[in-house]
């Protein structure tokens, strides 16, 4: 009984959390070439709370990339990150963002993609453990690079050497 009580709890967890496929993401090259391209990336789900990975993610990038960094979450307005203070949603961002990274739950991305393709975002990226067909649907068919669960940060790290090369073309 144990034993099947386990693989339960194995099943609930991995429809969560799907393990990554190669079809989450595009190649290395467009992948490299996108972040690039990228001047500046609007966090959706973004986290005042240092615990949340979603607040360790953002201050990484402000760390260790080029971007200028965009803050989106409703429930944190009056807050902030490094001086980086919140918006309530990418519609009021006071500039283009080219990324839109997203650590929001998977039922509410099919609305943020809309969102991106409104503000004419060139990326839409789904946060590792978040995927959904119709968000990914909607951003490649209005052209943008569309990934879903991946970490940005470990992406960009692993990418690091192909970025640099397209950025100094």
């Amino acid at each position: 009984m144990e034993h099947m009580r386990l693989d339960h709890h194995r099943q609930a967890a991995a429809e969560h959390c799907p393990a990554p496929v190669l079809s989450d993401v595009p190649g290395d090259d467009e992948l490299a070439l996108a972040l690039a391209r990228t001047k500046r990336v609007a966090v959706v789900g973004c986290s005042p709370n240092p615990s949340r990975t979603s607040y360790q993610i953002a201050v990484w990038l402000m760390e260790n990339t080029p971007y200028e960094l965009y803050l989106v979450n409703p429930a944190a307005n009056g807050e902030e990150i490094r001086g980086h203070g919140f918006y309530d949603s990418l519609a009021e961002l006071p500039v283009a963002v080219d990324l839109v990274d997203v650590f929001r739950r998977a039922e509410f991305t099919p609305a943020i993609a809309t969102a991106a393709v409104d503000v004419h975002a060139k990326a839409l990226w789904l946060q590792l453990g978040i995927s959904h067909p119709d968000a990914m649907s909607t951003a490649r068919g209005a052209g943008m690079v569309a990934v879903q669960n991946r970490c940005i940060k470990v992406e960009y790290r692993r990418l690091q050497d192909r970025i640099d090369s397209f950025r100094a073309l």
